[in-house]
């Protein structure tokens, strides 16, 4: 089992170059299945998740091969429509694989999906759409057969959620679709309009996307092409709380300000400064640290449920008492536990965490509880005095891409063993 070992209290200085987005790389590398002739997917980055949806490729008869940071698939003749469960359950965004199988294929047996366990996420939603657009969904022994007997057609649906997978599947589903698809209420995320952006480059025509109607008229077919994934708000995030929890100063380079607007707010009422530039970002952590007395996460443009756990290192270090809601997910504050054993004073109240500070972390046997609860271990021992051995860093595989050679290359002392 690998593990990462790291001696805190260093400051963090320098620039980090941001990885691609595994939240807007796996759906697009689900619909490069979509597409004839070859997609190359630049700034794709190296992610246990990636891998997991190559795997899922090659299951599905394309081929699938990393060249640098980039991603080549060509799909040209699929060879099946059923994903086998083993690689359903290697991680959550799996189950978008639906969308791209009916939509290219006409039918689909897959699973229901692993990853993380942050409480319910049904995909009630996402069959429910899929229904409206011509699909029969039978369930047997735990496995999800879809049919379009008649072929997908195009059709209005309403979100009672803003669910991010629920649009993507429409979308995946939607672009080969006979006639309109309208989809109301639906996900604004970046990733969202990156996921379009790479449909409507391979020939696709959808237009709305990252507001909250999006039209989406059927065509015949689609063709590869190179797009380049945007950056990842999450992992921009997480570096943010790094440097603020360390004192330091990051200059975070291949990344989109504007959408982390939300995030930046935060950082800068505990008293972080932030300098926006074209295509970076610039942190210099505040000394000291001030709490924020409320934050809620929301969908976009909110506050990121995903950013939630990582914001909570640097709020232990400030001066006063901070509560963050979590309104997305319900079991997502796994990593508390770890971050107390560490020395922080955290108090969960139902679906909220009060945080007081200023205490002063030291290092701990810990182990990763999921990806972003993993990424606040991390972050919290990047600050904390002493050593952390930190275990169960799949977790953290599945969303950073090395990590530790990332935070060494600014001043971190962290070996993976």
């Amino acid at each position: 089992m690998q593990r990462f070992v790291i001696h805190g209290g260093k400051r963090l200085e320098g620039e980090i170059t941001v990885q691609g987005a595994k939240n807007s790389a796996l759906p697009i590398l689900s619909a490069a299945l979509l597409c004839k002739g070859e997609s190359v997917l630049e700034n794709c980055p190296r992610l246990s998740d990636v891998y997991a949806a190559c795997r899922i490729l090659g299951s599905l008869g394309c081929r699938c091969r990393l060249e640098g940071t980039s991603a080549v698939i060509c799909a040209d003749a699929p060879t099946a429509a059923a994903v086998p469960e083993g690689l359903m359950q290697e991680m959550r965004s799996s189950i978008i694989f639906m969308g791209a199988m009916l939509g290219r294929m006409g039918t689909c047996s897959l699973g229901y999906p692993g990853g993380c366990e942050l409480g319910p996420r049904p995909i009630d939603l996402h069959l429910a759409a899929l229904r409206r657009m011509g699909v029969r969904i039978r369930e047997e022994d735990g496995i999800l057969r879809c049919t379009a007997p008649g072929g997908l057609h195009g059709a209005r649906i309403h979100l009672a959620l803003p669910s991010v997978g629920a649009t993507e599947n429409i979308l995946l589903a939607a672009v080969m679709a006979k006639g309109e698809t309208v989809i109301t209420n639906a996900a604004r995320e970046p990733e969202i309009m990156d996921l379009a952006a790479y449909l409507n480059g391979c020939g696709a025509r959808i237009e709305g996307a990252g507001c909250s109607t999006i039209r989406v008229e059927g065509v015949p077919s689609l063709t590869g092409c190179t797009h380049r994934i945007m950056p990842d708000r999450i992992v921009t995030a997480t570096w943010l709380a790094a440097a603020a929890a360390t004192g330091g100063r990051l200059r975070l380079a291949g990344t989109d300000a504007a959408s982390l607007e939300s995030v930046l707010d935060v950082f800068e009422e505990m008293g972080c400064r932030c300098k926006r530039g074209q295509d970076s970002l610039t942190v210099y952590g505040g000394c000291p640290l001030r709490a924020v007395r409320d934050i809620r996460t929301m969908p976009y443009p909110g506050f990121p449920t995903d950013a939630q756990a990582v914001v909570t290192v640097p709020l232990c270090l400030a001066d006063g008492a901070s509560v963050i809601e979590e309104t997305v997910f319900s079991d997502r504050f796994r990593h508390v536990d770890a971050l107390v054993k560490m020395g922080a004073d955290i108090r969960i109240v139902g679906r909220a965490a009060v945080i007081r500070g200023p205490v002063t972390l030291h290092g701990a046997q810990v182990a990763a509880t999921d990806l972003r609860g993993g990424a606040a271990m991390l972050t919290a021992a990047l600050a904390a005095q002493g050593e952390t051995v930190l275990t169960d860093i799949r977790h953290i595989d599945r969303g950073y891409d090395s990590p530790e050679q990332v935070l060494r290359s600014v001043g971190a002392d962290i070996v993976r063993i």
